[in-house]
């Protein structure tokens, strides 16, 4: 062995061992970078009828190798391949920082103490380098030991998934590569389908897939891109299952902004499939309970909500007392979370077969790919819920995990297993006929208003003695690069302190408090302290003019395009983040004399389709305003055909999601989707973010055996636009 072995160990960074590891007889060798030279360690592998190591005996009983730990026969010959002994040691010689700070209770001084006293030789070299130092010592072993044997678990679960996986394989193959009926058994949408209504041929394949997940007797993960019919193919295949006899109960699970929408088309697509909306009032769900528990049989499915399904202890016995047949959960990545209290309450319901359905790719990270697994096949997972909850929590504690990683090397593995049991395709595969889609970025330039608060607030966060949160100057920046009235600005603390004066003399003012008052207007923000001016006759004089309200960048480039699109007789919709931007786009619209519908996060869910159906029919609403999350699940407003998305978000399939609103089957037109981007500002960081991730997604495998990258953080992306606009000066 080399003499470089015994050099000084004080530097971490140069005693990370490689993570290669090979056998040479009886042991392995580890090659260790003991300052800057490579260091050959052999590791002695550990017998099972003695050898070296026999008398080892710092760990305790329950690491005998005959230990039984409920896997079969050929698991324990793959976990007996190796000593629990030798793979300690192993961990502890070639984990990567990262993976040595995922054991429990170890921070990182602790992690960057163990890689600092590599290498370990063998055990009693172990136990003689942790006993010289008090942090260390039994407990760290026992929490790495408890680290491995997390990881083996999720090993093991892994390897029976993709058993289950490699029988599927094949069959999937002939349905999805193909866009031929040939291979499928159903070959003509069911009869008790609207004879008035079409399914596409991909849709029919669609429901050939779930044909063959329940045929197989496994659940599944429709997963096509928004605005190819996920719940039109779902309703056909309850259909389906009706004509065959299956008769349900069958329960369908959705977010409330599309409990109306699933409603209608389940009458649309097929009336023979009777069901119960449960929904309402505490005494509304009171009475339907009681219809639902004592006239089983006189309705097929059961049409609910997260919230309502998982409210009370009595909401919850509807999936505790019945048994469904198929139980379809819509917008499935609220999922992605196996220890939250939802998917804790939803694992629960008892079910022949699942279905979730969901258009959001599923992102690099282990925690959603294995949370979603869980739910699909609950029965491989029985017992083993506490380790995987063990190890999402280390997980979580780190979150930047690189393509060497144990993490990143299960997320290819688990996303490759799940291929079979996902059926995922994009609109631009099978749809030849749905009419092109054009992306324009329009850059805008900012208002001189805006231009001297942006360069003010850059300048501010660009200083080393500013002590602000990251997000918060994040947020400050993209604010004023869409309007300057969303923060406080023009209303300085001298005009709050004469409005509040003045608005002590409002009849129902007079026993308040100046300060209070003052102390209130101080955390609005310049729009909000407009409409306060506007609804109290002491303060008016101190409201806004509309030149002040209707001076952006961005409303500068509407007053360009609006009038273009309305000339032509066409629509719009404009979709933003922020519900104080729709309140001034409302005032804009006005001003316009443009006719527009509203819809955000609090339009009631009763309301939604009407108003949907009433722009689609009434040529004279010439604009919808919305708010890009609330206006993203389940509506359809084929009439528009220019969609401009006012301020992108932080996730780009959320905007992705907004413009299928327009872009989705029954649009006739092609489709034009602008997004404003005010020049020289944070929002042109964002984009190029947002433009990165599109271009390194992949489908649920990953090609070419390559990891997606991971978005830059709020840190970078702060540093990426104070550059930019530093450049710019």
């Amino acid at each position: 062995m080399s003499d470089s072995s015994n050099e000084d160990s004080s530097s971490p960074a140069k005693r990370r061992a490689s993570p290669s590891i090979g056998e040479n007889g009886s042991a392995h060798d580890v090659t260790v970078d003991v300052e800057g030279r490579p260091v050959k360690v052999s590791i002695p592998v550990m017998s099972h009828n003695g050898g070296t190591g026999k008398d080892l005996n710092s760990l305790p009983d329950d690491y005998s190798e005959e230990e039984d730990d409920g896997t079969s026969s050929d698991e324990e010959e793959l976990v007996q391949s190796k000593s629990k002994r030798e793979k300690i040691l192993e961990f502890f010689n070639i984990a990567e920082f990262e993976e040595v700070m995922r054991m429990p209770r170890c921070k990182e001084k602790k992690a960057e103490l163990i890689i600092s006293l590599r290498p370990f030789y063998n055990w009693d070299d172990l136990r003689i380098k942790f006993d010289g130092h008090r942090v260390l010592g039994p407990e760290t072993i026992e929490n790495c030991r408890e680290l491995i044997e997390i990881r083996q678990v999720v090993l093991d679960l892994m390897e029976r998934c993709e058993k289950i996986s490699e029988r599927l394989t094949h069959h999937v193959n002939l349905l999805t590569t193909t866009s031929d009926l040939g291979s499928c058994h159903i070959k003509e949408q069911p009869s008790l389908i609207n004879p008035k209504l079409k399914l596409k041929p991909y849709q029919l394949i669609g429901i050939n897939w779930l044909l063959l997940m329940y045929q197989q007797k496994v659940d599944g993960i429709l997963a096509d891109e928004m605005g190819l019919g996920k719940t039109s193919q779902s309703i056909a295949f309850l259909a389906y299952l009706l004509e065959q006899g299956n008769v349900g109960p069958h329960l369908i699970i959705v977010p409330s902004s599309t409990l109306e929408n699933w409603a209608v088309e389940l009458r649309r697509w097929c009336p023979a499939l009777k069901f119960i909306t449960y929904h309402g009032s505490m005494e509304d769900r009171r009475y339907l309970r009681s219809q639902i528990f004592m006239e089983q049989g006189s309705y097929h499915v059961i049409l609910s909500t997260y919230n309502v399904l998982t409210s009370t202890i009595d909401d919850k016995q509807i999936y505790k007392k019945i048994k469904f047949q198929y139980t379809i959960l819509d917008e499935a990545h609220l999922l992605k979370n196996m220890t939250s209290q939802r998917y804790q309450n939803l694992m629960k319901i008892q079910a022949v077969r699942r279905l979730l359905l969901t258009g959001t790719p599923f992102q690099n990270d282990l925690v959603e790919l294995m949370s979603l697994l869980c739910f699909v096949m609950p029965n491989m997972f029985i017992n083993k819920e506490a380790q995987l909850k063990k190890m999402f929590t280390s997980i979580s504690r780190k979150t930047d995990i690189n393509g060497k990683t144990f993490e990143a090397s299960r997320i290819l593995h688990a996303k490759n297993i799940m291929k079979p049991f996902v059926l995922r395709r994009l609109k631009v595969d099978v749809l030849k006929d749905l009419p092109t889609k054009h992306h324009v970025v329009a850059e805008v330039t900012m208002c001189p208003a805006q231009q001297k608060l942006y360069s003010s607030l850059a300048s501010r966060f660009s200083s080393d003695k500013v002590e602000l949160g990251k997000m918060d100057a994040i947020t400050q920046l993209r604010f004023t690069a869409n309007h300057h009235l969303l923060l406080r600005n023009h209303y300085t603390d001298g005009k709050l302190r004469r409005m509040a004066k003045l608005i002590l003399t409002e009849p129902d003012k007079s026993g308040c408090s100046e300060e209070y008052v003052y102390e209130d207007m101080q955390v609005m923000n310049d729009f909000e302290l407009h409409r306060l001016c506007k609804s109290m006759k002491s303060i008016e004089k101190y409201s806004l003019t509309d030149e002040d309200i209707l001076s952006s960048g961005k409303f500068q480039h509407l007053d360009t395009v609006l009038p273009q699109i309305k000339e032509k007789g066409e629509k719009v919709l404009i979709f933003t983040q922020y519900k104080l931007i729709l309140d001034i786009l409302e005032h804009y619209l006005k001003s316009r004399g443009h006719a527009y519908h509203r819809l955000d996060g609090s339009t009631p869910v009763s309301e939604r389709l009407s108003m949907i159906e009433d722009f689609n029919n009434d040529d004279k609403l010439f604009v919808f305003i919305l708010s890009t999350r609330a206006g993203g699940l389940g509506i359809n407003l084929t009439s528009a055909n220019h969609v401009i998305i006012h301020d992108i978000d932080w996730n780009p399939h959320n905007d992705r999601q907004a413009e299928d609103r327009s872009h989705r089957l029954g649009q006739e037109r092609e489709v034009k989707v602008t997004r404003l981007i005010s020049k020289g500002t944070i929002e042109v960081a964002m984009l190029a973010q947002a433009t990165r991730k599109l271009e390194l997604e992949k489908e649920i495998h990953v090609q070419d055996g390559k990891a997606e990258e991971d978005v830059p953080d709020a840190v970078t992306l702060l540093n990426e636009s104070l550059s930019l606009w530093t450049h710019n000066q």
